[in-house]
């Protein structure tokens, strides 16, 4: 029951009002840093709370609809200057919440207005088209919400992504049912709480806190009318799986995203490259650099490298100056990330990092050292399985061919990276591997927000990109074809 934990409630909003579970069901939210700390208490939604969810919005959100474009985009711009306002407050909260660097956090509160704000002039565009008939009618296309958005987001950017769904969902007219990750209820509820207070209808949004059994609620429920997800592979394909086909369904997915180093690489760049990829964020970034797939000319000094530099880098609480990776976001994530690497050393992997100990002030929180292993084989576990923590495997490889036939072995297509000096490579590198994102001498993390982002295989259902692109805002809308005569 709620009355006998501590921590900052985080409520529902269902119907316009903000409420408890039923009953005063809770979850503590600990700080990842120092679990003896409880940053929060979230309602713990069951399958009638989410019912109520989507009727409230089911029946309130037309007259979102209704509003003229600019008055939509003028609601998010405000809901822009809000967060902006409260970037640095919204930071220090991120980092206590999910674990990552005050950096980090910064640099996510800080581009989630610009987000809100790309979409916000997406209202704007939303056209249609008109078509010659030779018979004195006209033909003409109209756009209109799709209606009630079910919006799953993770914890590993609980602004930036939630922004990239209500955003453009909002920006078209329809209605949001959100369910954020139960490890970051709070920057969720802050995000709710910006949009209301710059103008949004109150019929317009849902927020409902829970873990499984509320999702599942969610994306079941038939009046829900498009599922967006960012998540793992194992939950998309679950939602998937229990859609109909008149729910349209966008789903954002793993990844198990190599690095390929040729033999004429700028060695330092490259490992640069690559310690940004896998130990940013914690290693906790969809697009992170799980895999390193290197030619064996360069494998030696290549593995130098990154072994000195993950050796050197600071591990700590993310609000404390200098550090330069936070802990993991839960025990069971440190769990998960520790079991693949003990898997991996006896499956024959070495371990060349990641056994030092950790520094003093870890004691309390969800901390482990950045992991390089070397001889990792292609079909190993760990060269197969999305771990989402600071672990990089090495691969050795002969040529340019089998580089490229090693990145392209795995179920996941997210990102890609190279790191070469031949362009020729470079484009032939872009035109084979299997990803949705490639990045060439770029590190595999890091997307523009006015460029396509998503993956194929099992990263993305690929039916509708997650951000931005000329079809982007279509996932948001259904198109009517109207026949005029007089």
């Amino acid at each position: 029951m709620v009355a006998a934990m501590t921590g900052t409630r985080r409520r529902n909003y269902l119907g316009g009002e903000w409420s408890d579970a039923a009953d005063g069901r809770g979850r503590e939210r600990h700080n990842p840093a120092d679990i003896r700390e409880v940053v929060a208490v979230a309602a713990d939604s069951d399958a009638e709370e989410v019912r109520a969810a989507v009727t409230a919005v089911a029946a309130g959100y037309q007259e979102w609809a209704e509003r003229a474009p600019e008055a939509r985009a003028d609601v998010l711009n405000r809901a822009a200057d809000i967060l902006a306002g409260r970037a640095d407050e919204l930071a220090r909260e991120l980092v206590q919440e999910e674990g990552k660097t005050l950096a980090e956090a910064l640099n996510e509160t800080r581009r989630t207005p610009l987000n809100l704000r790309f979409y916000a002039s997406e209202a704007l565009r939303l056209t249609g088209q008109t078509f010659p008939t030779g018979d004195g009618s006209m033909v003409l296309t109209t756009r209109a919400p799709v209606g009630v958005v079910a919006a799953i987001t993770p914890w590993n950017f609980p602004l930036n992504i939630p922004s990239r769904k209500l955003a453009p969902a909002l920006a078209a007219g329809n209605g949001v049912v959100f369910k954020p990750s139960e490890l970051t209820p709070s920057t969720a509820e802050a995000l709710v709480r910006a949009l209301l207070e710059a103008g949004l209808p109150a019929g317009a949004i849902a927020l409902v806190h829970g873990g499984a059994a509320a999702g599942s609620a969610l994306v079941s429920d038939p009046r829900v009318s498009a599922i967006t997800f960012t998540g793992s592979s194992a939950v998309g394909l679950a939602i998937h799986r229990a859609t109909t086909p008149r729910q349209r369904c966008q789903l954002e997915m793993g990844g198990k995203n190599p690095m390929v180093v040729l033999a004429d690489a700028d060695l330092d760049r490259a490992a640069a490259l690559i310690i940004r990829g896998a130990f940013g964020l914690s290693g906790q970034a969809c697009t992170g650099t799980s895999r390193v797939v290197v030619e064996d000319a360069v494998h030696d000094a290549l593995v130098e490298r990154l072994v000195a530099a993950a050796r050197a880098r600071r591990v700590g609480n993310g609000l404390v100056d200098g550090v330069e990776m936070g802990p993991l976001a839960s025990s069971a994530q440190l769990a998960k990330v520790a079991e693949h690497v003990g898997a991996a050393i006896a499956d024959g992997a070495t371990l060349r990092a990641g056994d030092e100990p950790l520094p003093t002030g870890c004691e309390h929180g969800h901390f482990m050292r950045p992991v390089v292993l070397t001889d990792v084989a292609p079909d190993s576990a760990l060269a197969q399985q999305e771990t989402f923590g600071p672990v990089l495997a090495v691969l050795r490889v002969g040529s340019y061919d089998e580089a490229v036939a090693v990145a392209n072995n795995t179920e996941y297509g997210l990102s890609a990276g190279i790191v070469t000096s031949d362009i020729g490579r470079a484009i032939d590198f872009s035109r084979r591997v299997d990803s949705g994102v490639v990045k060439v001498n770029l590190p595999t993390t890091g997307v523009a927000m006015n460029a396509p982002f998503g993956g194929i295989k099992n990263s993305s259902t690929q039916t509708f990109k997650e951000q931005a692109g000329d079809t982007m805002m279509h996932f948001y809308t259904v198109d009517k074809t109207v026949y005029l005569s007089a």
